[in-house]
């Protein structure tokens, strides 16, 4: 009996540790919270339209998805999107808050997924460096396919007006690959770099705090 007992205790704790705590939920909304707020403070970048906008809202996911794992990662991306989509509504018809879950789960997923096979500096950067080149991908498939076909038809653009705002900041581009070359590229790469540059910078004096709200 006692052995029985034992070691359903033992499985009762195993099931509990797979999954979130309240604690964990809590942490979870609020990296979430956080995560859209930065989306608001937005910086035009030279080298794209004006759409295009940077922010650092991925700088809480990625710190969740290290802190409490690459599920966790995937709510709290999801978390932020859903805030800024209430507050600030969607000139896309979701099309664009989805594309932007999708692209921000490309970066936090795998840098999340390959920190927790070890946790070391060394992870962390290939991590994020792996991170940052799907993400890059990602975006260039989306926003080629997706994305700025939507925005022409939301907008009632044709696409060669969205490529013409391209090639007014860049002679070179001429048309969707281009743009999604010469345009969507940098920007992510550049705000993959950033975010993962301002995580590792951060990261370690932040989850000793996350540690110690776990308990």
């Amino acid at each position: 009996m006692k052995e029985a007992a034992a070691v359903n205790q033992k499985k009762a704790g195993s099931t509990a540790r797979q999954g979130f705590q309240t604690r964990d939920i809590a942490l979870i909304g609020m990296f979430g919270a956080i995560a859209s707020v930065l989306m608001f403070f937005e910086l035009p970048l030279p080298f794209a339209p004006s759409f295009y906008k940077l922010d650092l809202s991925e700088v809480p996911v990625l710190i969740g998805s290290f802190a409490l794992g690459p599920a966790a990662g995937i709510f709290i991306e999801l978390i932020k999107i859903l805030i800024h989509f209430v507050i600030k509504g969607t000139s896309t018809a979701g099309v664009g808050e989805a594309a932007n879950f999708i692209i921000g789960c490309a970066l936090i997923l795998p840098a999340g997924i390959i920190y927790r096979t070890g946790k070391t500096r060394k992870r962390a950067i290939a991590g994020m460096a792996a991170g940052t080149v799907i993400m890059t991908a990602a975006g260039c498939l989306i926003n080629a396919f997706v994305l700025l076909p939507t925005y022409a038809a939301a907008f009632g653009m044709p696409m060669d007006a969205l490529i013409g705002m391209g090639s007014a900041v860049n002679s070179a581009v001429h048309d969707l690959a281009t743009f999604a070359i010469l345009c969507v590229a940098p920007f992510n790469l550049l705000k993959g770099i950033a975010v993962s540059i301002i995580t590792f910078l951060i990261y370690k004096r932040i989850s000793g705090l996350i540690k110690h709200a776990r308990g």
